[in-house]
């Protein structure tokens, strides 16, 4: 049962994270993945993230992220600066072209995560599924 589940689970998240990185691609806003940083960087205090606790936030491979981050500062969507104190860290900083990169996308993701997940579920599902989920990644997370 346990292994059905989590099959069910990484079916699922393949299957809407496709959908919903199609339907970007196709209202040509932000890729999800360069979305996910985005925001990482909005939610963050200054809007700024040293690289080493940005890649913790999101769910791509540091080689993706590096490759994200390039295209994301070409694109003037994010800046990276260095740290003052630590001549070898970085912090990758949001810009306001990135905000309003931001805001043109998120109508996109959140019809995307309406009308594939949340319409699906009724709310005792969603309130198990969530504490379910937010279980598992705490203790993914601890160390």
């Amino acid at each position: 049962m346990r292994l059905a589940a989590w099959r069910a689970f990484l079916n699922a998240h393949a299957a809407l994270i496709d959908r919903i990185e199609r339907e970007m691609a196709a209202a040509d806003v932000l890729p999800l993945g360069s979305y996910d940083v985005l925001v990482a960087l909005l939610e963050a205090p200054d809007h700024r993230l040293r690289l080493h606790e940005l890649a913790s936030h999101i769910v791509l491979s540091r080689s993706t992220l590096t490759r994200v981050l390039d295209r994301l500062e070409n694109e003037g969507l994010l800046i990276r600066e260095r740290a003052a104190t630590d001549r070898r860290g970085a912090y990758a900083v949001l810009t306001d072209r990135g905000r309003e990169a931001l805001r043109r996308a998120w109508p996109v993701y959140a019809h995307g995560i309406q009308t594939h997940f949340a319409v699906l579920l009724d709310d005792e599902e969603t309130r198990v599924l969530t504490l379910a989920l937010e279980r598992v990644n705490a203790a993914a997370r601890w160390e």
